[in-house]
């Protein structure tokens, strides 16, 4: 499932690029779901945490830029900006990286360990488009077991969102 799609800090990004020792989470968002919206502040905190575990994170938006415009690459850059995402932002253009990880909606998480495996497929957390206060970190959670014990947690919630926007 490696990928080659260019960030909005204006270099490529593979798989190879973004992966850690203890895991790599990839990501699927985009800037006009409110269900991202809603979450984006806390899952950039996950991610900054998730590093000092030696996990990395990415990225990636496959919407149709078409039809959605609010979630073209000019917009894109100006959301990785406004919230100071630590992590690469990477378009899909084609969709294919999506179509080949088989993600679903915005955001929808993927959590591997240091070989690749996938571990995680859940939510962030109980939140939907209103923030839920004090809620339990179920990614940051899972990964910070899959980077310590190389599994994720037998029980494990999708995520829930928008749509992925398909050409």
């Amino acid at each position: 499932m490696d990928f080659n799609l260019p960030g909005t800090d204006g270099r490529t990004w593979s798989l190879a690029d973004v992966r850690g020792s203890n895991g790599t989470l990839v990501m699927f968002i985009c800037n006009h779901c409110p269900y991202v919206k809603a979450v984006i502040d806390r899952i950039a905190r996950d991610c900054r945490e998730l590093e000092r575990h030696g996990v990395r994170s990415v990225a990636i938006m496959s919407n149709d830029t078409e039809r959605y415009r609010d979630d073209d690459f000019g917009n894109m850059k100006r959301f990785a900006a406004e919230h100071a995402l630590p992590f690469p932002y990477l378009l899909d253009e084609t969709q294919n990286v999506a179509k080949a990880y088989d993600a679903v909606c915005t955001p929808d998480f993927f959590g591997f360990n240091a070989d690749l495996g996938l571990q995680y497929r859940g939510r962030l957390d109980v939140s939907k488009v209103q923030p839920v206060p004090n809620a339990r970190r179920e990614l940051f959670d899972a990964m910070v077991r899959v980077a310590a014990t190389g599994q994720g947690p037998a029980e494990q919630i999708p995520s829930m969102g928008c749509s992925i926007k398909w050409k």
